[in-house]
């Protein structure tokens, strides 16, 4: 047996590419917006609205926003080989849009009250 190997014998982890365009633009000080509508395909521009709703106490859009963001790294999660199962790990930096939009999408359904949503993130 090899340190470390999956002893499930499960898929490997899926890794997103580095979102470099989106993360730049954010580091520079373009706003959340602006980089969403220039990048649609961002998880993580989607995470940054989310996350600044929920703050500003803006449920609904909060959670239009990770669903979005859920839905366009669902996208990319699919086209980098992940079948709907499989390890997407946090330490992963270019996972954490869609991860944070994945917790965006749970605590804003939980608010919501749609429990089954919530539920299933």
């Amino acid at each position: 047996m090899t340190i470390g190997q999956d002893l499930l014998d499960g898929p490997p982890p899926t890794l997103l590419p580095a979102d470099n365009r989106a993360s730049d633009a954010l580091a520079s000080g373009s706003t959340p917006e602006e980089v969403a509508a220039q990048f649609p395909e961002s998880s993580l521009a989607w995470a940054v609205l989310a996350e600044q709703a929920w703050n500003d106490k803006r449920v609904i859009e909060s959670y239009a926003f990770s669903r979005v963001g859920y839905h366009r790294g669902l996208d990319a999660l699919r086209k980098n080989g992940w079948k709907g199962f499989g390890p997407v790990p946090w330490n992963h930096e270019p996972n954490q849009g869609f991860l944070r939009c994945l917790n965006g999408l749970a605590r804003g359904a939980a608010a919501i009250n749609e429990s089954a949503e919530a539920t299933r993130c």
